[in-house]
């Protein structure tokens, strides 16, 4: 075992900025590299009617899992298999209609390197990220991403740090280029994300999460003060809808209107609806994103909502819980 020594903030810091800037090189360097042979291998995996089979050992296998995902993720089918498990088997999983992408900074991985062949023979494109032009790898590849780094950042320049990030970018700027090409907009990411925040924003809508029928409380404009408390605390939304004869919502009375009014000591027991309803209250139609009300709620300080069909009239409401019950907000 290495033997302790004192730690040394300073050093650590500096460690961590010598640690980024070789990174940024690195990444500049790839850039510099980029060529026809990017270009070629986007038109592979375009042209391809299966997935793109990710490979790599080691460091670069946990590259080719994140690279995989992010594909997958971004409209390209993708899946990771392992190098050393597909020569016993899982190569099965990989037909001719798929692309492979070998990773691999030497491109002299042992149990890349058996497989060649075979997927050669079996007419299956290969895309190469390597760090050696001159490499077995290369030579197998239609195509060639160079991912080559002067340095690691370690400071021995032995454990896979800035040729992870270099390989880890070009997987990026795949992903990047082959959604561009796809018209992959984002809809298309929320469906591959439902579970997230993206997710929600992008696909949960008034309708999925506004109160309907008898939850959304509502009087009319003569309703007593009273009558009106009891209509808001009945169904425990902190407001209530003003509405006309047509059931259309001419104005809107909350918790806050309450509050204020008792704060002015103004006399409650003759007052009616019209008399402290905010008129012209803000609506909002039911297929509208949830995700736009809450930025409409967020702008005006309301913390509810009405909800109108094409004619105006009253058919839902919600508060700023039932944006965060939906987890939207």
């Amino acid at each position: 075992m290495p033997q302790a020594v004192p730690f040394d903030a300073s050093r650590a810091l500096a460690l961590a900025a010598r640690t980024l800037d070789i990174e940024a090189q690195a990444l500049a360097g790839v850039k510099s590299r980029l060529s026809s042979s990017f270009t070629q291998a986007v038109q592979t995996i375009l042209a391809s009617s299966g997935r793109v089979v990710v490979m790599g050992m080691g460091k670069s296998g946990h590259v080719g899992r994140k690279i995989a995902a992010t594909l997958a993720s971004t409209g390209t089918p993708a899946m990771f298999v392992h190098p050393a498990e597909a020569s016993h088997g899982d190569l099965g999983m990989v037909t001719a209609a798929d692309v492979v992408i070998a990773i691999s900074n030497s491109g002299e991985s042992d149990e890349l390197n058996l497989l060649l062949p075979l997927l050669k023979r079996a007419h299956v494109p290969l895309i190469a990220i390597t760090g050696k032009q001159q490499s077995t790898l290369a030579e197998h590849a239609d195509a060639v991403l160079l991912s080559t780094v002067e340095q690691e950042a370690c400071p021995l320049n032995l454990a896979p740090t800035a040729s992870t990030t270099a390989q880890m970018a070009l997987g990026d700027a795949l992903a990047v280029a082959l959604l561009d090409a796809r018209g992959f907009e984002e809809s298309d990411f929320a469906r591959s994300h439902p579970g997230g925040a993206l997710g929600r924003k992008l696909l949960v809508h008034v309708r999925d999460l506004m109160r309907q029928g008898e939850r959304v409380p509502r009087v009319s404009p003569t309703t007593a003060f009273t009558e009106m408390l009891r209509e808001m605390g009945g169904k425990g939304m902190g407001a209530t809808a003003v509405i006309d004869a047509t059931e259309r919502p001419i104005g809107v009375f909350t918790d806050g209107d309450l509050r204020r009014l008792i704060e002015r000591g103004t006399d409650l027991r003759t007052i009616t609806a019209a008399e402290v309803m905010h008129a012209n209250p803000r609506t909002i139609r039911a297929d509208r994103l949830a995700a736009e009300a809450a930025d409409v709620m967020e702008q005006f300080k309301i913390n509810c909502m009405l909800v109108v069909d094409d004619t105006g009239t009253l058919v839902g409401a919600f508060n700023s819980n039932d944006l965060m019950r939906a987890k939207v907000i």
